[in-house]
């Protein structure tokens, strides 16, 4: 069955960096789009970051973009999320989204904090 593991997640200071992972298994990951979202205490989740099948397209909410950079690596069957330029209103727990067949399929998430 699908599965989607991320890691990287942790304790970092304003203006820091993380680089978050998640490894999928279970599927053909090359030919699926691949989604980070996010969700901080009391808030909806949303969506952070985007990237299509060959890596061609990306997207990122304007609340990231110019400070997080999502990529690729289909031998790897991996999605990366590189944050930079952190801010404590950056914490959150990311979640690494695909969706086969109209179902959507999430990771176990991985807690992010920023804080001085």
């Amino acid at each position: 069955q699908v599965q989607l593991v991320e890691s990287g997640g942790g304790l970092v200071q304003p203006g820091g960096s993380l680089r978050l992972s998640c490894a999928a298994s279970g599927f053909t990951f090359s030919i699926y789009a691949m989604r980070w979202y996010r969700q901080a205490p009391g808030k909806e989740r949303e969506l952070v970051a985007y990237i299509s099948t060959v890596s061609s397209i990306t997207g990122y909410a304007d609340s990231v973009k110019g400070r997080f950079t999502i990529t690729r690596d289909n031998p790897k069957n991996t999605v990366y999320l590189q944050m930079d330029s952190l801010k404590p209103e950056d914490t959150a727990v990311y979640y690494c989204n695909t969706q086969r067949s109209g179902t959507q399929h999430w990771g176990q998430g991985t807690q992010v904090t920023v804080s001085s």
